[in-house]
């Protein structure tokens, strides 16, 4: 991350050091004029906690732009830093603290030069590091991955909504194929990719009815759409920009329940934000997936072959600042052998990892899942070192028959007490390795090293997704499905048992889908859209996002400041069509909740 600012590093470790200085004699409770000796118990040093740092010791893969990030220490607490690059020599730069005050960032005033060894010395007692002091390698970068226009569906009869009072709005249309009123409550959170018209985040009610709609701009798509918690309150996250290389550069988005836009959250150190995940995690931080196209030896025949390769990044983004406070790039840990990826084409990026899930564990340690390994690898924070491999080819587990899953996306681990781990089981790459695409329960047993199938949900008719899917554990133990590249998504009970189904009219797909509980009163207004007739008026009205309406009353008149109430209706749907209202000059619509609460009026205007 560039610096904002620059000062010179003499005057930069002067005003730390002060800082330093002034608290050690704060704690120890001596004034400047002296006072009390301390005590034979003060006077006996406690070595403090080591410090993280990213990028980690020894790391081979950091960007040019890379900022120094330090956790488990507080600002005032991080003493004289220098960092020597071993091309481009000492480097000034400025700190900045991380805003929960367990960290701090030294940010250069220049970028670092691809392939130079950059050495950091601190006073701090650091993971990885010798005296304080550790380096790391800058990896050569191999230019920005081109955004590819994401093809459209298929033209089908019905496959677009339309609306007369949103004209603005052509979402694709969803119809569902199996009800139960056995369902867990909530609405239903998709982000379909492929218009055929619109592409964007998009809220449906258990009914299948739109809810709310966001379109993009052409050749922006969404992805991972879903409700979580920010600052105490229900918000709304999704990723949203282009794709090219089946990954993501755009940034992440929360929207608070008026579809506000509350934060960005962009990638750091000169990255971009992946479509892979978004996760809050504590009082102001985000886990988010990234890629970094970059010059690796590949072995090959014979030897090694500079190649492209596509180093998976996880980034624990602190979002008031836009800090890095965890990184974890895939090429320090993984070697590129184990992947099952095929080598690609010259000249064309080889994804040999292809992260698609992070999920923070309460103990703190984190589980991302990679696709073209086929593993998921359990990892601890503070080091990035791997903890277990569960799959692939070098798996700490071995896996019961049945167990062995491909292409996997959104592994997690769901009770950390009894290992149980779901997971989405694509099967099909290409190669097709499995028939049909699956969700299964594993239960991991660590003592025995061993990993069993407890429980799987296959969708009737069987479906094989070649990319994307989803699995979503409800409370009281139903499971929602998101099956990627095809176009369904469905409920299954604890037993087992499709209780819902519904897909996209056309050959859409989404990243993942959700249901959530979601209430959202629009910042904006209701719209109306009114029709003459020979002796009556229609109206349509509609508010996209609204979930309290209950009913619509129409107002008409012969003069926009006089209306008067006319005639009332239930909600139907997005759009509520209401006929045989008085003709007369002016129409204007008001939206009441279930006790006749006025919740927002329509602008006025003339029936055309």
């Amino acid at each position: 991350m560039p610096a904002r600012s620059s000062h010179s590093r003499s005057s930069w470790t002067a005003l730390v050091w002060l800082g330093t200085v002034l608290a050690v004699i704060a704690v120890s409770g001596c004034g400047v004029g002296g006072g009390a000796a301390p005590s034979r118990a003060q006077a006996t040093r406690v070595s403090p906690p080591a410090v993280s740092v990213f990028p980690i010791p020894g790391s081979r893969v950091a960007t040019p732009q890379t900022q120094i990030a330090f956790r488990g220490v507080s600002p005032a607490g991080l003493g004289p830093v220098t960092v020597v690059g071993s091309r481009t020599g000492t480097h000034r730069g400025r700190v900045e603290g991380d805003s929960d005050g367990n960290g701090a960032s030294f940010l250069p005033a220049q970028p670092f030069r691809p392939g130079e060894r950059v050495t950091v010395s601190t006073g701090l007692q650091v993971q990885g590091g010798a005296s304080g002091t550790f380096s790391f390698h800058v990896g050569t970068p191999a230019g920005a991955i081109p955004a590819q226009a994401a093809p459209q569906a298929s033209r089908l009869p019905g496959d677009v909504l339309t609306f007369r009072s949103r004209p603005d709005l052509q979402p694709p249309s969803v119809e569902l194929t199996r009800v139960s009123s056995a369902t867990a409550p909530g609405d239903i959170f998709l982000t379909p990719q492929q218009g055929p018209l619109q592409s964007g985040p998009m809220i449906l009610r258990p009914d299948g009815a739109l809810v709310w709609f966001k379109p993009l701009p052409q050749g922006r798509v969404a992805s991972d759409l879903r409700v979580q918690s920010y600052r105490g309150q229900p918000v709304l996250t999704w990723w949203e920009g282009h794709v090219g290389a089946g990954v993501g550069m755009g940034e992440d988005v929360i929207y608070d329940s008026a579809y506000r836009q509350l934060a960005v959250v962009r990638a750091a150190n000169g990255l971009s934000a992946d479509l892979h995940e978004f996760e809050l995690i504590g009082q102001g931080a985000a886990l988010i997936t990234a890629y970094h196209p970059m010059y690796w030896n590949v072995p090959s025949k014979g030897g090694s072959q500079r190649t492209i390769v596509l180093d998976s990044v996880v980034q624990e983004i602190d979002i008031a600042t836009g800090l890095v406070l965890f990184q974890w790039d895939s090429l320090d840990h993984v070697p590129v052998s184990d992947s099952h990826e095929p080598a690609p084409a010259p000249g064309q990026p080889f994804d040999y990892f292809h992260i698609n899930s992070i999920q923070l564990e309460r103990s703190g340690d984190l589980v991302v899942s990679a696709r073209n390994t086929w593993a998921a690898y359990k990892l601890d924070r503070a080091t990035g070192r791997v903890l277990w491999v569960l799959g692939g080819r070098r798996s700490s587990f071995k896996l019961s028959a049945g167990a062995a899953f491909a292409f996997q996306h959104d592994v997690r681990v769901r009770s950390e007490g009894d290992g149980t781990v779901t997971v989405f089981d694509d099967g099909a790459g290409p190669p097709t390795v499995h028939s049909v695409s699956r969700a299964m329960t594993l239960s991991l047993d660590p003592g025995r090293g061993t990993a069993a199938v407890v429980a799987e949900y296959r969708h009737s008719p069987s479906l094989l997704a070649t990319y994307e899917g989803n699995v979503q554990l409800l409370p009281g133990g139903d499971r929602f499905l998101g099956w990627g590249q095809q176009p369904y998504f469905s409920e299954f009970d604890p037993g087992g048992q499709m209780i819902f189904d519904g897909r996209f009219v056309g050959g859409n797909s989404s990243y993942r889908a959700y249901r959530f509980p979601w209430t959202g009163a629009p910042a904006t207004v209701p719209r109306v859209a009114a029709t003459k007739g020979s002796a009556t008026t229609t109206v349509d009205v509609s508010w996209n996002g609204a979930t309290k309406v209950s009913s619509w009353r129409v107002l008409v008149g012969s003069s926009a400041s006089d209306l008067r109430a006319v005639t009332a209706a239930p909600v139907s749907g997005f759009e509520t069509q209401i006929d045989n209202v008085p003709a007369d000059r002016y129409v204007a619509v008001r939206a009441l909740d279930a006790n006749g609460r006025v919740l927002g009026t329509s602008a006025t205007v003339s029936p055309r």
